[in-house]
């Protein structure tokens, strides 16, 4: 008798429903998919979005929980039963300013409600056990919304969480990260003055600001090749005749790793505090959302790799034995952390589907407390601009873009299933996810 490989795709009937499930809605989704992009929401404001996907999930007979988990903007469907796993499928839809969908969170949108829409549409068919849950997933652009969710329970109990991301990367990467990354807010305060009569009674916050900005730019002739410092000055002054008496800036970290932005942003606030120091000034800081590094599971990546060799073989789909680096940031689910400006601590919450009472100093993003997969996959884009350019927001509002979404749709769908339908594989993912996190121990 030959034994299936672990990681192959589910049984052929259940991933020709799924095909056929997503191919019949493809015009409602590609309807849903235009009105997100043609209306772009900031974080927390995604109204019209919000009440779009509950209309359509409605429309296809769901019960959806809208305003859920305290967020205006965010909701919860679940279909099936509490007799086997649940999976999620995370929908993100905010937008950036002045550029629209420049990520391209329509497409994930869309992604993610055909994955979860196709996954329910073989569990009535075969009545499988589980449940599957699409999850509305506010302010992934800096606002943490994942943060909040985690926080309020949405992924409490859940075998493994999926989303696509369209990228502007000429070949799809199914087995990648995310950076970690660090914002924080910097004010300085000094003392106003008349700036011709009398300098020499005030103390000047720009120089501060300035000070503290060119010793930052200074600082990246010494950091690591895949590290980032960003920052901007959002306040410096009103008037040239006044010494001015507060500025601030907003700066983003990034490394490989939590512990790597760590490090990082303390040799960053360093040159914040020499600012002070040297103009006379107070500084004071104010963090606000830490994405962790995205790690996600390599179990659900090689049978996402072998559902789309039947999807589309004329693509390809390779699982390196190793993570392709991610030089971007996500909030694919971090957990609220305390401040990276004191010392890191957090005890992870009990979880149905992991070690119980694990306890690290790496907290970290949904990847670091439930089995992830996070794939990216390549839309055409004029003169390969990337992310975060008008140049993609045209590109994700494009027939091509919404086709090839809905491709990695019947992945995503396709291993959901296989976790819902075969135990010994859904073991290896919880297995996998437990050994990733005794060694960050």
């Amino acid at each position: 008798m030959t034994q299936i490989p672990i990681h192959s795709a589910p049984p052929a009937e259940y991933q020709e429903t799924i095909n056929k499930s997503i191919d019949d809605l493809d015009s409602q989704l590609h309807d849903i998919n235009r009105k997100i992009h043609e209306n772009p929401e900031l974080g927390y404001e995604e109204f019209k979005a919000h009440d779009n996907v509950v209309s359509f999930l409605r429309t296809q007979g769901l019960e959806v929980t809208p305003h859920a988990f305290g967020l205006s903007t965010s909701f919860v469907c679940d279909y099936g039963k509490d007799d086997g796993p649940l999976v999620t499928f995370n929908v993100e839809y905010d937008a950036l300013p002045g550029i629209g969908h420049a990520c391209g969170h329509n497409l994930i949108a869309t992604g993610s409600l055909a994955a979860f829409l196709a996954t329910v549409s073989v569990m009535k068919k075969y009545n499988l056990p589980g449940k599957a849950r699409c999850l509305g997933t506010p302010a992934e652009e800096g606002g943490g919304g994942k943060i909040k969710l985690i926080d309020a329970g949405a992924y409490k109990d859940v075998i493994a969480t999926f989303m696509t991301h369209p990228f502007s990367t000429a070949n799809n990467v199914t087995y990648g990260t995310c950076m970690a990354s660090a914002k924080f807010r910097a004010t300085f305060t000094g003392k106003p003055a008349h700036a011709a009569a009398a300098p020499h009674e005030g103390i000047n916050a720009l120089d501060a600001a300035v000070l503290a900005y060119n010793g930052t730019s200074m600082l990246r002739q010494q950091i690591k090749p895949d590290q980032r410092i960003q920052g901007v000055m959002i306040e410096g002054g009103q008037r040239a005749n006044i010494i001015t008496p507060k500025s601030v800036l907003d700066y983003n970290v990034r490394a490989s790793t939590l512990k790597e932005t760590k490090e990082l942003q303390e040799r960053v606030v360093k040159c914040f505090e020499g600012a002070a120091i040297a103009t006379g000034c107070k500084v004071e800081f104010l963090e606000t959302n830490t994405y962790a590094d995205l790690r996600p599971s390599r179990s659900l990546c090689l049978a996402y790799s072998e559902v789309m060799k039947s999807v589309a073989p004329e693509q390809t789909w390779p699982v390196p034995e190793k993570e392709e680096p991610g030089a971007y940031s996500t909030d694919q689910g971090t957990i609220s952390l305390p401040s990276l400006l004191s010392p890191l601590l957090l005890t992870f919450p009990h979880h149905t589907y992991q070690l119980t009472a694990v306890h690290t100093q790496l907290p970290g993003n949904v990847s670091h407390i439930v089995p992830s997969f996070h794939g990216l996959y390549a839309i055409p884009i004029k003169d390969n601009a990337a992310n975060h350019t008008p140049s993609f927001t045209d590109a994700a509002g494009t027939d091509e873009a919404h086709r090839l979404t809905l491709l990695t749709s019947k992945g995503m769908a396709g291993v959901a299933v296989k976790i819902l339908t075969d135990e010994m594989f859904a073991k290896e993912v919880e297995s996998g996810f437990a050994e990733w996190l005794k060694a960050q121990q």
